[in-house]
């Protein structure tokens, strides 16, 4: 029998596949990249505590190649099959995000791995957004767009071969896994030639550009991939000097000591030049560059406390200003590990230390002894998800739609999992798994 390659080792050569497209198509994004790999450097060698942490926790080597990816597609069709793609990969849906609350008419998943050992050899991510056609409210156009969707395919024979044949064989043998990478990659790639002629593509646009985004092309072209950074703030400060126009606030969380969910900003969409069936030529505004820093998983109790002094702080127009009154907001939010772990705000990993190793736990032993003891050592468990309203702010921000908030696009998480042939996870479940886990390795078992 054929030896096949683990999902580990195919979504690695397909990240770096999509990463040296993408920065082919988008020479900023390679800028960006190493001004993001500068920073990172820069902020090890300054703080020798944290990258000997990370290189502990095994968390180092994650950085040079993390990545997220951003993409939307327009059918049930599509999606499932996305979902049968990725798996492959082994990145599995997790979570539920309804966007439309925000004015943009998409619910999402983001498709990652799951497992410990997985998330540490590349945790590559891909946020995937489901066009909601019924928020389209002329009914022509709706049915146009059903019309233009119905009658694409964004995925090669070859993809959908391979696709097949990894599920009848249970996997991929590096030959094949090679050509799996280089054909999915095609579902990805962009085409700066639309299928609707420019009337079409006005009147979507005219209803929101997300959507003629999403209806008017081949294939869900990659709007973005994402390096993840040690210190935003000081890469928003840089980018203008690397001509990299930012845009105005970064979203999420203020700055803290102990990080927490996620904070991202992006460059501002590049204007591209299409040409229409028609033969008319135009532009089209989608893709960007995007950072992020990643923080602490909160538990349900965190998020709770975090969603309500976000909607408290509300936004600025200034960067400076918006991320001082966050601070001061954000001041109600414990920024140490041992509160947050205390009150049950954040998830965490423990993990036996060297003495610990020699003076394991015994029965009875309580948690915080052992902490105390240094006997274990408890480091905060990384986010690996997303925040719907950095999400929609990132996608408004950069389509040049003003938010508006739609009554019709309430939730429909079962609608959204009924096009994707499966459920999502619960991403609380799994870092609540992930927590529980590491307390058994450490021969805790809780109470």
């Amino acid at each position: 029998m054929d030896n096949f390659l683990t999902s580990d080792a195919i979504r690695t050569l397909f990240s770096q596949a999509m990463s040296a497209m993408y920065q082919q198509e988008v020479p900023l994004y390679g800028t960006l990249t190493q001004l993001v790999t500068a920073v990172n450097d820069r902020t090890l060698e300054a703080n020798p505590t944290l990258k000997n942490r990370l290189a502990a926790a095994d968390e180092l080597s994650r950085l040079s190649v993390e990545r997220h990816g951003a993409i939307r597609v327009g059918t049930a069709a599509e999606l499932s099959t996305l979902r049968q793609l990725f798996a492959v990969m082994g990145m599995e849906p997790v979570g539920y995000y309804d966007l439309s609350q925000a004015g943009v008419p998409v619910h999402s998943t983001a498709f990652r791995p799951v497992t410990d050992r997985a998330l540490r050899r590349n945790p590559f991510r891909v946020f995937t957004s489901l066009l909601r056609l019924e928020l389209i409210g002329d009914a022509a156009l709706r049915a146009r767009a059903a019309e233009i969707l119905a009658s694409r395919d964004i995925f090669t024979p070859g993809c959908r071969a391979l696709l097949a044949k990894h599920q009848q064989q249970g996997g991929l043998n590096a030959a094949d896994a090679a050509a799996f990478v280089k054909e999915a990659l095609e579902t990805f790639r962009w085409h700066a030639s639309t299928t609707v002629d420019s009337a079409t593509y006005r009147a979507l646009n005219q209803q929101h550009r997300l959507i003629a985004d999403v209806v008017c092309f081949r294939g869900c072209h990659i709007n973005h991939l994402t390096p993840r950074t040690l210190d935003i703030d000081r890469v928003q400060a840089l980018m203008p000097s690397r001509g990299i126009d930012p845009k105005t606030l970064i979203e999420g969380p203020p700055q803290r000591k102990v990080p927490i969910l996620l904070r991202q900003t992006s460059f501002k969409a590049l204007e591209e030049a299409v040409h229409f069936i028609d033969g008319t030529p135009g532009t089209h505004t989608a893709r960007f560059g995007e950072i992020e820093q990643r923080g602490a998983a909160l538990t349900p109790k965190g998020r709770a406390l975090y969603d309500r002094l976000l909607a408290q702080a509300g936004t600025g127009r200034d960067n400076q200003q918006h991320q001082a009154h966050l601070s001061e907001v954000f001041r109600d939010f414990p920024d140490d590990e041992q509160t947050l772990r205390e009150q049950g705000l954040a998830w965490f990993r423990y993990r036996l230390t060297e003495k610990g190793e020699h003076a394991r736990p015994r029965p009875g032993e309580s948690l915080n002894q052992l902490l105390a003891d240094e006997r274990i050592q408890a480091e905060p468990i990384v986010y690996e998800d997303f925040l719907p309203v950095s999400a929609a702010g990132i996608f408004q921000s950069n389509l040049g739609n003003d938010v508006q908030a739609r009554q019709a696009g309430n939730a429909s998480r079962d609608d959204f999992e009924t096009a994707l042939g499966s459920p999502v996870l619960d991403e609380m479940a799994l870092y609540q798994q992930m927590q529980q886990r590491s307390l058994e390795q450490c021969g805790i078992v809780a109470r």
